[in-house]
């Protein structure tokens, strides 16, 4: 499943949750707040733009989306990031009313004339005390529709906007780190701890005594059953090479699920 996909799929997973009542009022005393770190707060405050940072909290897509719970903050995430258009787009987070500070919520599809959304703290009749989450169909050229910030997911996204239109999907940044020159057997460096964990977790374990510094005998075995697996990267004549070199380092990397 993908990134968009898994969000639209937990956002949809709420539609039906209502918040508490008070008095014979709703009161904004909902799930969402204590659920995001740094959001507590906001309990009992309207919580749309807190309900989506909560959907990107639990489709492990934080870093995508602004963890606020005011809306006029969220379109200035977006628009710092140069993630901002007036076309709705798959995943992307829409923002309603003067400047966008009135609400938000998230768009899980759209055609020509409307924009269908997954919306927390709204109603069903359009009247202005929000109660739960819903979907919503939206005109898209409603002067209540400010705009919409696209977050940057890793395989692109499907978007209307001309700008977007055949573009290459957005890689994500690799993972994979250089080798430091001082790494080196019998050496200590820093980058050893990570070089011991990666030979573990790609197979090439145990190491007694790790995690450290040290490039120490162990190391250097583990080291040696990752060339004797893989010739390709141990050095010309070296059997049983128990130092690591650039392209091993990468290769190693990569067997341990860095991408």
């Amino acid at each position: 499943m993908s990134d968009v996909q898994t969000i639209i799929k937990i956002a949809k997973n709420e539609v039906g949750y209502h918040e508490g009542k008070s008095g014979g009022h709703w009161n904004n005393s909902q799930k969402f707040s204590p659920a995001v770190p740094g959001l507590e707060w906001s309990q009992n405050q309207a919580w749309c733009a807190t309900f989506v940072s909560w959907c990107a909290l639990k489709a492990g897509l934080a870093d995508l989306y602004p963890r606020t719970a005011s809306c006029a903050t969220g379109v200035s995430w977006f628009k710092q990031r140069g993630r901002w258009s007036a076309y709705p787009a798959i995943g992307a987070q829409v923002f309603f009313g003067r400047n966008g500070g009135s609400h938000t919520g998230l768009v899980y599809d759209y055609d020509d004339r409307f924009v269908y959304t997954v919306e927390g703290n709204t109603n069903a009749d359009g009247s202005a005390e929000g109660d739960g989450v819903y979907l919503k169909k939206r005109e898209r050229r409603s002067s209540y529709v400010y705009g919409y910030g696209y977050p940057r997911f890793s395989a692109g996204i499907v978007s209307a906007d001309p700008a977007y239109k055949g573009k290459v999907p957005e890689k994500p940044a690799s993972s994979i780190v250089a080798l430091s020159s001082g790494v080196k057997p019998g050496g200590r460096h820093a980058q050893v701890r990570e070089l011991q964990q990666l030979l573990v977790k790609a197979g090439f374990g145990p190491i007694k005594g790790a995690v450290t510094d040290f490039y120490g005998p162990e190391t250097q075995r583990a080291v040696a059953r990752f060339h004797d697996a893989n010739p390709r990267y141990r050095s010309v004549g070296v059997a049983h090479d128990p130092k690591i070199g650039p392209s091993g380092f990468v290769a190693l990397q990569k067997l341990a699920g860095r991408r």
